[in-house]
């Protein structure tokens, strides 16, 4: 009698038990859809856990392309992006996807390549003009080629730079689209001796450079916004919009962006806040 006692208080104790663990699992996380900079770069890594441990709400990323990650938000998989497309985010906010936009921080793209610099680019301040000079030259270049918000950038570069786009030509050998990751693509540029385009905070935390160094800066052409956007609860009512929100006003509030300005790498800052912290 005692045993069947026991092991009545001991279900009953497992099923609430049970029942609390996943009341917390469902309400006490957010998914964020962001792009893979911010994850290369380490600053996720020093920004969440100030956010979590304030919050008490984990922060589950899903690390892809801009692309990707606006498609993530538009089908209602995530419940905040952080993304870096300013056209594209424009217009997932004008289809009404999302409820609200702000700009988080900013840094630049720049164009990397072998120390040989076989397009003679190098310390120039003119992306345009370094992209026309590795076109007429068909000097090797390594496109992410994933529908991200650095691939779109790329692509904005050569439509400004040449009539004739790479991409749609079948013949061309020297201009190769690899569907990866900002890492990958590195590894991919090294290991071909090709130049390519990245945002800066990837590149400073790429361990793997070998010979291949910074070629071109341009910071006006090449400037690099990344947004915080929150998902619209209306066209997807099971998105947890107001944990969301949380991270929403922390992440532009000023504990979020003193941790942005003060991250470095060797001394060199990432990413620009987007607020003066210090007014």
């Amino acid at each position: 009698m005692c045993r069947i006692v026991f092991f009545y208080f001991f279900s009953i104790f497992i099923l609430f038990y049970t029942l609390g663990i996943s009341e917390v699992l469902a309400g006490r996380n957010i998914k964020l859809a962001t792009t893979t900079s911010t994850e290369n770069s380490g600053l996720l890594k020093r920004l969440l856990p100030v956010f979590e441990n304030r919050k008490d709400i984990k922060v589950l990323v899903i690390a892809v392309g801009t692309g990707q990650a606006l498609k993530i938000g538009k089908d209602g998989d995530a419940d905040v992006l952080l993304v870096h497309d300013s056209v594209a985010e424009k217009e997932f906010m004008q289809k009404g996807f999302g409820i609200s936009r702000r700009e988080v921080m900013s840094n630049d793209f720049i164009i990397v390549g072998p120390q040989g610099d076989p397009a003679r680019i190098k310390g120039g301040r003119d992306a345009v003009k370094a992209f026309k000079k590795i076109y007429s030259n068909s000097i090797k270049f390594v496109s992410r080629g994933d529908d991200s918000g650095t691939h779109k950038a790329e692509k904005r570069l050569w439509e400004t730079a040449s009539n004739i786009l790479p991409w749609n030509v079948t013949s061309t050998s020297w201009y190769n689209e690899v569907g990866a990751g900002m890492g990958q693509t590195l590894n991919i540029a090294i290991g071909m001796g090709a130049y390519t385009i990245v945002d800066r905070g990837t590149w400073l935390a790429f361990k793997n450079k070998r010979e291949h160094i910074i070629m071109v800066e341009d910071k006006e052409t090449l400037h690099n916004p990344y947004s915080v956007i929150l998902i619209n609860p209306n066209i997807h009512p099971h998105t947890k919009s107001e944990d969301a929100k949380q991270f929403y006003d922390w992440v532009i509030g000023e504990e979020a962006q003193e941790i942005i300005s003060e991250y470095r790498i060797d001394g060199e800052r990432l990413f620009l806040p987007n607020i003066d912290i210090y007014k």
